[in-house]
């Protein structure tokens, strides 16, 4: 069965399965140290990059669905999930399936829903479907050079500018570090977000008083220069923090 059937066939399932005219598109944020990445899947039938998204089943829920979506794609269970935007113009998706039936769900109108995550890239094992030829992580800086469908590329751009935002007032790390980090690599995440380089001065005393941060008896070995304290999130200062907010960041 080649591609175009196999999305057929899909399609006449789909309207069994799903509700009618809505969808969700997940932005998958990971970080390997120095750059943020996301999680794009390639599409065999156009060799396109599509953000990892599906349909409403009709027995769930938006936040459901994106559950599904995400622990479909990385295996991960728990985790930071934030719903971003919404994206409703008008035929977002219909050149992409012009060579279809009109008939054919994915070709229909559909309103998105936008939902980010934020994961450790290391703990995720990649998993695409019967019609992606891969699913990959795409360095953000690199997004420009990328044959990105449809309007994924906004929907990107979007939710990197809300977590930009939200950094302000919300503490971020505790999904994309490991267990233990040190200041520095702490600051690095927050550059890689933000786009920018930071005081590490005003950065480390700023981090410090939020109270989200357990320094550890360990050191970072194996470096060239003086080894550097170890910390983990303050896991019940963060969530608190994370739902009430951040004061004078």
């Amino acid at each position: 069965m080649d591609f175009k059937e196999i999305i057929i066939n899909n399609s006449k399932k789909a309207y069994e399965m799903y509700v009618p005219h809505i969808s969700v598109d997940t932005v998958i944020f990971g970080f390997n140290g120095d750059q943020l990445k996301v999680l794009l899947l390639k599409m065999k039938f156009n060799q396109q990059y599509f953000l990892p998204g599906g349909y409403l089943k009709k027995e769930e829920n938006l936040e459901s669905a994106a559950i599904r979506i995400l622990r479909e794609r990385t295996q991960l269970d728990k985790i930071f999930l934030q719903e971003f935007a919404v994206f409703s113009e008008l035929n977002r998706n219909e050149e992409v399936f012009k060579d279809f039936p009109d008939d054919l769900w994915h070709k229909k109108r559909f309103i998105s829903v936008g939902y980010y995550a934020l994961v450790n890239h290391k703990d995720v094992s990649p998993i695409g479907d019967e019609l992606s030829e891969s699913c990959d992580w795409i360095i953000l800086d690199e997004l420009e050079s990328q044959n990105i469908t449809m309007d994924h590329k906004k929907i990107i751009e979007k939710a990197l500018n809300t977590l930009r935002e939200q950094i302000s007032y919300k503490p971020i790390g505790l999904n994309l570090l490991p267990e233990k980090f040190t200041l520095s690599e702490l600051q690095k995440l927050y550059e890689a977000i933000l786009g920018r380089t930071l005081n590490r001065g005003n950065f480390y005393r700023k981090i410090k008083n939020i109270g989200i941060l357990k320094k550890l008896d360990e050191k970072r070995k194996g470096g060239a220069h003086k080894a550097p304290d170890l910390y983990t999130f303050d896991q019940e200062n963060y969530f608190k923090i994370l739902e009430n907010g951040i004061n004078n960041w």
